[in-house]
């Protein structure tokens, strides 16, 4: 190839303003992940509901909070090869598709059984459009950016589980629990459409499977002036890796260690997200809380989630591993903090939105995290299942908490037990940053 007359697409990207073409994927990204996050909490706003009116146990309602959880790492661990087969696109509007189509299903559910299936299938469609979207963004953005840009498109989930609550305080009341799954359901139709109109395959994957210049010139062009260059190149300095499939990538001898870390990091933060997001609205209320009160506080610690930004321009600037790690040891001491002011409703407020921002800044942060590591033919399975790994945490949580109720625990102490994941992953990340300077030397 002659580079003189070819362009690097990264540096291309690198060298453009942030266009208003980019804008729009970041948009569409962001719906993605704001209405994943909120069909992903949307079961444990209805959880109280669920136990009222069919008159179930802790223990019962444990199945039907992990099924998405299930489907999810099923999608999680699907989606990234297919992503890095065929593309981000397609695979991004027929999972947003899917789970709109389960949720409005799951809004019709007659038994738990019923409910429990059709939130599996809710999983597998949110599992597989979550990676999709963080890739798709990431190789739209500048490398200068990546980490801010990402991170904040990924600030939709935490918004997205945090408009569920406030949501669910209004509706339920009034149209019951049905509604918010019907809510779950129409509004991702709508967007698939919009996925399907407007969303263009990633640049970079057009590049590294050889599309035809004329699409990655149509596609370029909308960001900035390109002149006369007729093809593309992607000068990445893991060329090698880049030739192989992304299985074989994230488990290469240069990325296997980093991918172990990752997946540890993500479980452990998933097992505190999940188990706190699922039951903390039923625990503030056995804790003395009204309803009301319970699900409106509950809805503050995913809401939290808008620090990623925060990070992601730290991430940009400073060790990206070092400062995630940091968030992760903090969230731990937060975290312990909620269980010793559940009798101050002031107090309350205050340590559930600190801890819910250290914990989901520090979790949201991951992906970005995981973007930046792998190269383009294993960065979607990288993420994807970093993603799929760590959902395993969430099923561990919800069952976890469920257990702990079982043994007669108190609500401090099952918030003191749910702390020491933070402290894990944050060892995890120093332990994969360590093991990258090492490989420097």
């Amino acid at each position: 190839m002659d580079n003189q007359r070819a362009l690097d697409v990264q540096e291309f990207l690198d060298q453009q303003p942030f266009s208003a073409y980019q804008w729009l994927v970041f948009a569409l990204c962001f719906a993605v992940v704001l209405l994943d996050g909120f069909d992903t909490a949307a079961i444990g706003y209805i959880a109280p509901s669920l136990m009222g009116e069919w008159g179930l146990s802790k223990p019962q309602l444990a199945p039907v909070l992990s099924a998405a959880l299930i489907g999810l790492t099923c999608g999680s661990l699907t989606a990234g090869p297919l992503a890095d087969r065929f593309g981000r696109r397609r695979p991004l509007a027929g999972s947003v598709l899917l789970f709109a189509i389960a949720s409005l299903f799951a809004a019709e559910a007659q038994s738990l059984e019923q409910l429990t299936i059709f939130r599996f299938i809710t999983g597998i469609g949110l599992g597989a459009a979550m990676p999709n979207a963080v890739t798709l963004m990431s190789e739209y953005c500048p490398r200068a950016r990546r980490a801010t840009l990402t991170n904040a498109m990924f600030c939709g989930f935490p918004l997205g589980a945090a408009l569920g609550g406030f949501i669910a305080a209004w509706m339920i009341p009034q149209w019951g629990w049905r509604s918010i799954l019907l809510a779950g359901g129409v509004m991702p139709l709508v967007l698939a459409v919009a996925l399907l109109l407007s969303l263009p395959e990633s640049v970079r994957f057009m590049v590294a499977r050889a599309w035809p210049a004329e699409q990655i010139k149509n596609v370029l062009s909308r960001i900035g002036e390109i002149a006369s260059f007729q093809s593309f190149y992607l000068a990445e300095t893991r060329a090698a890796e880049d030739k192989q499939g992304g299985v074989r990538v994230i488990f290469s001898r240069r990325y296997a260690f980093g991918t172990v870390m990752l997946w540890l990091t993500y479980f452990m933060g998933l097992v505190i997200f999940y188990a706190l997001v699922n039951w903390m609205p039923i625990l503030f209320k056995e804790a003395g809380l009204s309803p009301k009160d319970a699900t409106m506080v509950a809805a503050l610690f995913p809401l939290g989630g808008v620090g990623a930004v925060a990070f992601g321009w730290l991430m940009d600037r400073y060790n990206p591993d070092k400062v995630i790690a940091i968030g992760f040891a903090l969230t731990a001491f937060a975290i312990f903090a909620i269980g010793q002011v559940v009798g101050e409703l002031g107090a309350l407020v205050v340590v559930v939105l600190v801890a819910g921002t250290l914990m989901n800044t520090s979790r949201s942060s991951l992906p970005a995290l995981a973007a930046q590591y792998y190269p383009t033919s294993g960065r979607a399975t990288g993420v994807a299942w970093m993603l799929g790994a760590g959902r395993v945490g969430g099923i561990a949580g919800s069952f976890l908490v469920a257990q702990l109720a079982a043994m007669q625990l108190g609500f401090s102490a099952i918030l003191t037990v749910l702390a020491i994941p933070g402290l894990l992953a944050a060892a995890a990340l120093i332990a994969k940053q360590n093991f990258i300077s090492k490989g420097k030397q």
